[in-house]
C-alpha cells in the first residue's frame, strides 16, 4: 500500500497531460501524478483496461476513477466551497451528470484541445517501466 496518494492517467493525451498540470498548479493540496504508462500496474493493482477508460486516484486502500477521483481529489482542498463541490459531484443527481460528463470526455479526449503529450516527455529511470 502506498504512503502518499498518486494519481494515474493517460500520459499520452494531450488533454489530459495539460489539466493534470493545471490542477496541479491550482489546487493547494494535489497529489503525487504519473502517467500510466510510467507505472508497474501490478505494484498498484490497476490493469490496462482500468487505465485506459479511467483516471484514478488511489488513497491508501480506497481507489476513486473518473469522476470519483475528480471529486475526491476536490474533497482533499481546504477551501470549504471545492469541498462541497467535490461531495456534490458524488451525490445523486449531480454525480448522474458528472459520470455522464466524464464519460464523454474520456471517449473524445484525443479531440479536445490541449498540450504536449507527456509520452514526449522524458522517462525518469526510477519509474520506468521495462
Amino acid at each position: 500500500m502506498r504512503s502518499q496518494p498518486l494519481l494515474v492517467y493517460d500520459g499520452d493525451c494531450a488533454f489530459c497531460t495539460t489539466w493534470v498540470r493545471r490542477l496541479e498548479r491550482w489546487l493547494v493540496r494535489f497529489p503525487e501524478a504519473q502517467p500510466w504508462q510510467w507505472l508497474d500496474l501490478d505494484e498498484i493493482g490497476l490493469s490496462s483496461a482500468d487505465v485506459t477508460r479511467y483516471v484514478w486516484l488511489l488513497v491508501g486502500e480506497r481507489r476513486f476513477r473518473g469522476h470519483a477521483a475528480f471529486a475526491a481529489l476536490l474533497r482533499m482542498q481546504r477551501s470549504r466551497s471545492l469541498h462541497v463541490v467535490g461531495q456534490l459531484l458524488v451525490t445523486p443527481p449531480f454525480s448522474w451528470a458528472a459520470a455522464l460528463g466524464y464519460t464523454l470526455i474520456a471517449r473524445f479526449r484525443h479531440r479536445l484541445p490541449g498540450g504536449t503529450a507527456a509520452c514526449a516527455l522524458p522517462r525518469p529511470e526510477s519509474r520506468a517501466v521495462n
